[in-house]
């Protein structure tokens, strides 16, 4: 068991990528006003997005390069395409994940004030936001990529068992007949929620390329990891995220559907009425247990989005310009930094429009992951042993069509 532990890796760090807002903040939410309603959705779209999420690993293993390096040999033009992409999105999507992980742990330890220094404009969230940043700063500089391996799987069993113990007991809590009856959602703003929900569902696509680049860090430390072991690997944390998904959704529909609560958009107030919520349903004991399930939850998303999002920016910057940087990771970890707290004091009180934002620009821009990816990974630049099955190129063009069919369906309705 612990050797098999020991050879995992990028895939846990994908399902501690995954594991967060889409869980914590959507799928709760979705739980909260549709029940089980939406369970399609997260089914689905899971399922259609399988592959390319997949062929990330697949080619890291296969030819010893990234995603990045293959995007390059599609051409110039997609590689740049990738990097304006994620230049555009990486802050907004960073400070989302950074805001809930600071409300929920303003929420479980305890306002922090500057008040005796004079300093009354600050927050106790936006302190805890340099805290959180800070404390993975100093794990990604001094523990490097092995200690994020490490770390990363102590905090996704931590995850499940909390989390899926707090299924169990609010399951026995419920009082009423479980309804599984799917619904379609009619009007723009649940039509807005449902694109959401699914743009993060159970992640933003363009963590394959982060994948591709954990599985290479991977291969530096463990000879072992084969293209066979990449799979296996990501096939555990794939299967535990849709899991998780799940999860939560259930923890939403026991504990909050038809209870009229409405969620705050601040931080701070959003993530006191999550845990209230759970410890008014099943006891005060509860509080500590649905505390851990989601700091872990959050804290995992912020520290991986942090160490992934630079690396893939240095590597597109050296792969542009054909230089090699020797501190392109650092310069960008700490452009991401800076860049998340501007952000963050500017738009603090507005949570849940940034979530908005950067879940639905991660759906929209779907569509463009899934064909390079599919293309790459059917290419001549892939071994052929390595190449899809046939099952596989059938359930590729099935979640093209899907990602594309549900961004135009949603463009046409703005």
């Amino acid at each position: 068991m612990l050797s098999i532990l020991k050879k995992l890796g990028p895939g846990l760090l994908f399902a501690g990528a995954a594991i967060g807002v889409s869980h914590l903040v959507q799928s709760t939410r979705a739980g909260a006003n549709f029940g089980f309603g939406l369970l399609w959705a997260l089914l689905l779209v899971n399922l259609f997005k399988y592959p390319f999420f997949q062929f990330g690993p697949r080619y890291a293993a296969a030819t010893g390069e990234s995603l990045l390096d293959g995007y390059l040999k599609l051409g110039k033009g997609v590689l740049v395409i990738y990097f304006i992409l994620n230049l555009a999105t990486m802050f907004t999507i960073q400070t989302a994940v950074t805001i809930v992980t600071a409300g929920l742990a303003n929420s479980l330890f305890g306002d922090i004030s500057f008040l005796n220094f004079g300093i009354e404009s600050i927050t106790s969230v936006e302190i805890w936001t340099v805290i959180i940043l800070f404390i993975c700063l100093l794990i990604l500089f001094l523990g490097k990529y092995s200690t994020l391996d490490k770390l990363i799987k102590f905090i996704i069993i931590a995850l499940t068992i909390s989390t899926l113990v707090a299924v169990c007991f609010a399951f026995s809590e419920f009082n009423q007949p479980v309804s599984f009856t799917q619904v379609l959602p009619e009007n723009a703003t649940e039509i807005a929620f449902l694109i959401a929900f699914m743009g993060w569902m159970p992640a933003p696509l363009d963590i394959s390329v982060w994948h591709s680049i954990w599985a290479l860090e991977k291969k530096k430390e463990e000879v072992s990891f084969t293209p066979k072991t990449a799979l296996l690997d990501f096939n555990i944390g794939y299967t535990g995220a849709v899991i998780l998904g799940v999860a939560f959704l259930s923890l939403g529909y026991f504990v909050m559907f038809n209870t009229g609560e409405t969620f705050s958009e601040k931080a701070s107030v959003f993530s006191n009425q999550l845990i209230d919520l759970y410890t008014k349903s099943l006891g005060n004991w509860a509080y500590i247990l649905i505390g851990i399930a989601a700091l872990t939850t959050m804290f995992s998303t912020t520290i991986t989005t942090l160490d992934a999002s630079p690396r893939a920016m240095a590597k597109s910057v050296e792969l542009l310009t054909k230089k090699a940087l020797n501190k392109g990771y650092l310069f960008w970890i700490l452009i991401l930094t800076f860049g998340t707290l501007i952000i963050f004091f500017v738009f603090a009180s507005e949570m849940g429009l940034l979530i908005k934002i950067a879940t639905i620009l991660s759906f929209i821009t779907a569509p463009f992951y899934a064909t390079i990816n599919y293309k790459l990974i059917s290419s001549k630049h892939t071994p052929k042993a390595w190449r899809p099955t046939l099952k596989l190129h059938a359930l590729s063009w099935l979640g093209i069509i899907f990602l594309i069919g549900f961004s135009v369906w949603y463009l046409t309705i703005l």
